[in-house]
């Protein structure tokens, strides 16, 4: 029987860690790992890694709304879920950084 589960991991109080996942016996079906960041108090996807459209890949999202899709490769969707927390908990700060500074010049 597969199992759900979900949460939220606050970085700080403008910056969280959102994860979805189906497991079945220790085996992940399929996930959802995702970086946002709260802009005037709004709470905003900047990357998210999954396994929509039945592949994983990361989606790199801009504040115009446009997604770029990155296929990526993984032995196993465990794997994948690892890879992408751990690149997330890494590089969040740079993926920030580059999306408000995207903002701010996509707003002028």
């Amino acid at each position: 029987m597969a199992r759900e589960v979900e949460f939220v991991v606050e970085i700080n109080p403008f910056d969280r860690y959102r994860q979805k996942r189906l497991s079945s016996k220790g085996k992940i079906l399929e996930f959802t790992a995702q970086y946002e960041t709260n802009v005037g108090g709004r709470w905003l996807p900047v990357v998210r890694y999954d396994t929509a459209h039945g592949f994983f890949h990361k989606d790199v999202l801009h504040p115009s709304k446009k997604q770029e899709k990155i296929s990526m490769i993984a032995r196993s969707y465990n794997e994948a879920l690892t890879f992408a927390r751990e690149d997330i908990k890494k590089n969040w700060m740079r993926y920030k950084e580059a999306f408000l500074k995207e903002m701010k010049n996509y707003e002028n």
